[in-house]
């Protein structure tokens, strides 16, 4: 579905024309220049202006959903790319379905491929039991139905990761990301600060990962290549850095401040202990801040993505998760068992090099594209 993007007009002036996107920072007693109104986007959510009626309810009965080919230009080029994507994971579970009987043997041969497809024992549990009772609720009588049910099932599962990032609510929106080393961490920010500015949105970035000699420069490559500003220490410190970005963003009248940090293992405690740090010192900056903590995880770790996504949960109280590098891994069934097992929400999710190659993700879809 295609969401808005907006910012809030002040409630004295409803009416105010549009704002440049960076302004100079205002004196505390005057009041907030009016926000700019962003265009409809499929990337994010945005809050409400306080004159506007809030939108109606989904009905109940949601419709069928579209094939690739009736789906809007866009989004059908992505979701052929999803499951060109998906497919070695997709082929281990959708083989068990090829000249099959629904009988034992059946649900034998999808567990095994669903576990081996790191979907996980819970997971897998789950959605065995929840196929079987589909199964008969429908009478199902020909393997390919039970295909289409089990589609049906992983939607279901999946379908609470669904969660659009919502900017604007905060001025600025100050989004932590981190992640392990070879995740992708730093060239997702690149992508997604690549999306918010075509948006319109003024985006600061911080070079909070002082760790990796080649962070800095990378940040710094996208940053040039995306014409936003950065706040960058050669040697720094971590904490420092992303205190004087948050501070830069709200001097600046940035909409979104995006801080990179290092990249580490959950084992390695003394470096978790300084994203905790960062954490705090952000919050000195903006009591409210960081209002998303995102967590960057390759698809293609498998179960120790779980295990990253509970140790970082633990440590940093995360808002939203990115999946990398899902195309061409045989363990994309790890959603799954994020779903059952820690259900934190999947902002977007990376299927390829290219910018177009993060969208946002959709639980339906990627059902699908599973399945074939």
């Amino acid at each position: 579905m295609f969401s808005f993007f907006k910012k809030k007009p002040p409630a004295e002036s409803p009416a105010a024309a549009p704002a440049p996107v960076a302004t100079p920072a205002t004196p505390p007693a005057e009041p907030p220049p009016a926000k700019s109104v962003f265009s409809p986007s499929s990337w994010f959510g945005g809050k409400p202006a306080a004159d506007e009626a809030p939108p109606a309810p989904p009905p109940v009965a949601a419709p069928a959903p579209l094939p690739v080919e009736a789906m809007p230009g866009e989004r059908s080029g992505w979701l052929g790319k999803l499951r060109t994507g998906l497919r070695k994971t997709g082929n281990s579970i959708t083989a068990a379905f090829v000249n099959a009987q629904i009988d034992d043997a059946l649900y034998e041969e999808l567990e095994a491929a669903l576990l081996m497809a790191d979907t996980g024992v819970k997971a897998t549990e789950h959605l065995l039991e929840d196929l079987r009772r589909r199964v008969k609720s429908s009478m199902a009588t020909e393997a390919s139905q039970v295909k289409l049910l089990l589609a049906d099932a992983i939607a279901d599962l999946l379908r609470p990761l669904e969660k659009s990032l919502v900017i604007g609510e905060h001025t600025p929106t100050v989004i932590m990301v981190a992640g392990v080393n070879g995740a992708g961490k730093t060239t997702s920010i690149g992508k997604l600060t690549k999306h918010l500015a075509n948006e319109g949105a003024s985006v600061l970035l911080a070079a909070a990962d002082t760790f990796r000699a080649a962070a800095r420069e990378q940040l710094l490559v996208w940053a040039d290549r995306n014409t936003v500003e950065i706040v960058s220490q050669e040697g720094g410190d971590p904490a420092a850095v992303s205190f004087d970005a948050v501070n830069a963003g709200k001097a600046r009248g940035k909409d979104v401040v995006l801080v990179d940090t290092a990249g580490r293992l959950p084992t390695q405690l003394h470096l978790m202990d300084e994203l905790k740090k960062i954490k705090r010192v952000v919050a000195r900056a903006d009591a409210s801040a960081p209002h998303e903590v995102l967590l960057v995880i390759d698809g293609n770790t498998g179960q120790n993505a779980l295990a990253q996504v509970k140790a970082f949960d633990e440590t940093l109280g995360l808002t939203g998760l990115v999946i990398t590098k899902l195309d061409g891994t045989a363990k994309g069934g790890v959603l799954c068992a994020i779903a059952r097992e820690r259900p934190v929400p999947v902002y977007f999710i990376g299927i390829g090099e290219k910018l177009e190659d993060l969208e946002t993700f959709k639980a339906r879809e990627f059902a699908q594209a599973l399945m074939g």
